[in-house]
């Protein structure tokens, strides 16, 4: 199915023509469409699309094994895309065997956190005792300073307690999890479009960007970030499609075997404990641990679910959806989402937590009994929530506060075009060294880039225009749902336009990039009922766009894998002036 597919779902609860109220005929001329009525149950849980039996007729298949393959591909094609993205983000991820950019962080935090609780000062020549021992080196006792959460640390500190304190250690569970991301996109993307082809194809995507892949390779916050946030969304998800089935099963059939809508049904029914709010409420949690722009997300999907039970409600037929969700939704959702993420946060400073409080665990544990020793609230809250408090105020203090210049940091109106990537490694090896060819005439080039694959952020940009066209002038909640998620990733850093920020920041909404330019594809191939000429001239100009796309990642993949290449190959790869 494409894009466009599922047209009842996105044209619902609408009154005839004649009745459309005035901002529905003014959307006309934009575009706006409103179908005719159909059967509420397919609207609120409209059915997955299926390949066309001229398709299969073509192929020869039989209808038995058209059958498995219907009911597989769900899953299978997932599942495919999927381990093609891991056998790349493996691939010879130890190399390059050093600590890459703020590796130099986040590597020592999370060997700290995982043995002692809380982060320490490493020498300054720890990296290379590191490297040169395989890890085998002493931690300091000695509390330090960080200013980010630790959930993030500690998910790169499991992949190093398995496979040791290495480069390959530390990047294991950012491997793991950005693989994994890029299923739950092709998943997440199949129940959005109600298509698997779809679905895989933003999954592919996903596989194919360049920043998704550096950062997998990579052991940073971002992407872990990023996994939640993903996770987060597809729980959401499957929530909304849960009450919609209970909603649906809950209304009255006609004579026909027809659901139709009915006030009383959708203005009263409790729609039960909705168990996936509770676990996106978690994963928030996790997301807001590893580092705060995860608030600006978590409010985003809270009031983003609610617009989804509001619309729900007005599928079913409710006179009052806003009070109906006010009632019966708003209450549990709030705490589904909001208290088990701040529960979930607090859990995650257990380790700072439970260190000694006389001056020998973590930075500013102490706090409560000297510096902040009988404040207002000495006697309300206990020393260590006032002493994490204290330290939480320093932080933000600090991170709305660097304004420290970097070479690579960029202003955030510059990362839908990939106007300024980051250089996490590079060396310049000579003619037979460190892969660079013995031939090569002048020194080579050998470096880790982080940029996203060009023409697939190009193209993004127009899938941004045609996502927000399908949502305020189709009404399209799948274009609003993919919108919100850009928006709550990306927007929030213009707020902080004169901090030091970097493009890589990207990461956490690049997964709904690639779920616009799925959608955009599917508008390319057109709409079901289309002429076989449509459809044929849309499915090659759909395939020539990610053919494109996967020659521009090849193109690139000695960048993304600091593979060593003669200097003017180098050069030649470096398009803008703003890439140096």
């Amino acid at each position: 199915m494409t894009s466009t597919a599922s047209s009842t779902d996105t044209r619902q609860g609408q009154a005839p023509q004649e009745q459309r109220p005035s901002w529905q005929q003014r959307l006309r001329r934009f575009g706006y469409t409103a179908g005719p009525r159909s059967d509420v149950r397919d609207r609120l849980t409209p059915p997955y699309a299926e390949p066309s039996p001229r398709l299969w007729a073509t192929l020869g298949f039989s209808p038995t094994l058209v059958d498995r393959l219907t009911r597989w591909s769900g899953w299978g094609g997932p599942l495919l895309v999927t381990l093609m993205a891991g056998v790349m983000r493996f691939y010879h991820l130890g190399s390059p065997k050093a600590v890459i950019f703020d590796e130099t962080y986040y590597a020592k935090d999370a060997w700290a956190l995982v043995h002692r609780g809380f982060e320490v000062n490493w020498d300054k020549n720890a990296n290379d005792l590191i490297l040169k021992t395989g890890g085998h080196v002493g931690i300091p006792t000695d509390a330090a300073y960080v200013v980010h959460p630790p959930v993030g640390k500690y998910v790169i500190g499991i992949g190093e307690l398995i496979f040791g304190f290495n480069p390959f250690g530390w990047r294991f569970m950012t491997a793991l999890l950005g693989t994994l991301a890029v299923l739950m996109v092709c998943r997440i993307g199949r129940r959005l479009f109600r298509s698997t082809f779809l679905g895989c194809v933003a999954g592919v995507l996903m596989s194919l960007d360049g920043l998704a892949f550096v950062m997998a390779r990579t052991s940073l916050l971002d992407g872990v970030l990023m996994f939640f946030v993903v996770a987060a969304f597809g729980c959401l998800l499957i929530d909304r499609d849960k009450a919609r089935e209970k909603l649906a099963a809950a209304l009255p059939v006609d004579a026909d075997g027809r659901v139709r809508p009915d006030a009383h049904t959708a203005d009263t029914l409790f729609l039960g404990w909705r168990p996936w709010r509770w676990m996106a409420g978690l994963l928030l949690g996790l997301a807001i641990g590893t580092k705060w722009n995860g608030l600006y997300i978590t409010a985003a999907f809270f009031v983003l679910m609610l617009l989804w039970d509001v619309g729900s409600r007005k599928v079913a037929g409710a006179r009052n959806a806003y009070v109906a969700v006010l009632k019966y939704d708003l209450g549990l959702g709030f705490v589904a989402t909001i208290p088990v993420a701040v529960a979930v946060y607090l859990t995650s400073w257990l380790g700072w937590i439970l260190s000694p409080a006389n001056g020998t665990g973590g930075y500013f544990r102490n706090w409560a009994a000297t510096d902040g020793k009988g404040g207002t609230w000495s006697h309300v809250l206990p020393d260590w929530l006032r002493s994490l408090w204290h330290y939480e105020h320093e932080v933000y203090e600090f991170n709305v506060g660097l304004h420290s210049p970097h070479t690579y940091m960029s202003n955030p109106w510059s990362w839908l075009v990939d106007g300024r990537p980051v250089s996490y490694f590079y060396e310049s090896p000579s003619p037979g060294a460190d892969g660079c060819p013995v031939n090569a005439g002048d020194k080579c080039a050998r470096e880790v880039l982080a940029i996203g694959t060009p023409l697939l952020w190009w193209a993004a940009c127009f899938a941004i225009l045609y996502v927000l066209w399908r949502w305020a002038f189709r009404r399209d909640w799948r274009a609003g749902a993919i919108a919100c998620g850009v928006a709550a990733g990306y927007l929030p850093w213009f707020l902080y336009q004169d901090r030091t920020i970097f493009f890589f920041y990207s990461i956490v909404f690049l997964p709904f990039l690639c779920l616009a330019v799925a959608m955009l594809i599917g508008a390319i191939i057109g709409p079901p009922g289309s002429s076989d000429t449509r459809r044929v001239t849309g499915a090659v100009g759909a395939g020539v766009l990610v053919l494109l796309i996967t020659w521009n990642f090849i193109y690139f993949w000695p960048l993304y894998t600091g593979t060593s290449i003669p200097i003017d190959q180098w050069r030649s790869r470096m398009w803008l002036d703003t890439w140096v």
